[in-house]
C-alpha cells in the first residue's frame, strides 16, 4: 500500500486543480465575470502545477517511476506555484486598500484571487512534503491503468477549454483589458459584418 500512495496522491493534485480551474470556469460562464489578465496567468499556473504530477503518472504508464521522475514532476509543480503566488499576491496587493471593493464578487468571503494564492500554498506544501518523503512516496505498484487515463484525460480537456476560453476573450489581439467586460472575439466578427 505504502507504494502506491504516491501514485493515488498524484491522481488526487491532478483532479483537485482541474476542480478548481472547473469552479473558475463557473464563475466566469454562470457569473458572467470574466477573467482579468491576472487572472488568466494565475490558471496557467495552475495549469503548470497540475502537470507536475501530469508528468508522474505518464511516467507510471510507461511503466516506471524513478525517484528522479518524481522529484522532476514535483520539482515543476513548486516552481509553478511559486509564480502563480507571486502573480496572485501582485492582484491581491492591487485591490487590499480600501475602499478598493476587489475584483469580481467573492466566494465564500474571498476573492477568486486570493482563494488563489491560498491554493497556490497548498501546491507549495503537498509538494514539498512528497519531495521530503520521495522515498517513501515513489510509486512502484501502479494502480488502475483507466483512472490514469480518465484523470489525464480530464487535465487535456481543462487546458484545452482554458485555451479556448483566452482566444474567445483575447480575439486576435495582443493583449486583453485589464477589466474585460466581453468577448473581443465575438465583437470583431460583429463588427466585420
Amino acid at each position: 500500500m505504502r507504494h502506491r500512495l504516491g501514485y493515488w496522491i498524484a491522481h488526487i493534485n491532478v483532479l483537485a486543480i482541474c476542480a478548481v480551474l472547473l469552479s473558475a470556469f463557473a464563475v466566469q460562464f454562470l457569473g458572467r465575470e470574466l477573467p482579468c489578465p491576472l487572472c488568466i496567468l494565475q490558471r496557467m499556473a495552475m495549469l503548470l502545477c497540475a502537470l507536475g504530477p501530469a508528468y508522474i503518472l505518464l511516467r507510471s504508464r510507461a511503466g516506471s517511476v524513478e525517484a528522479r521522475d518524481f522529484a522532476t514532476g514535483y520539482g515543476l509543480s513548486v516552481v509553478a506555484a511559486v509564480a502563480g503566488s507571486i502573480i496572485a499576491a501582485r492582484q491581491v496587493l492591487l485591490h487590499i486598500v480600501p475602499p478598493d471593493p476587489g475584483f469580481g464578487e467573492p466566494v465564500l468571503g474571498l476573492h477568486l484571487y486570493t482563494w488563489s494564492l491560498i491554493i497556490f500554498g497548498a501546491v507549495l506544501a503537498v509538494s514539498g512534503l512528497n519531495l521530503i518523503f520521495i522515498r517513501e512516496m515513489v510509486p512502484q505498484d501502479f494502480g488502475s491503468t483507466r483512472t490514469t487515463t480518465l484523470v489525464l484525460a480530464l487535465l487535456a480537456l481543462v487546458v484545452l477549454a482554458n485555451a479556448l476560453a483566452v482566444f474567445f476573450e483575447e480575439g486576435l489581439h495582443w493583449t486583453l483589458p485589464d477589466n474585460p467586460t466581453h468577448y473581443q472575439l465575438f465583437d470583431d466578427l460583429a463588427s466585420h459584418q
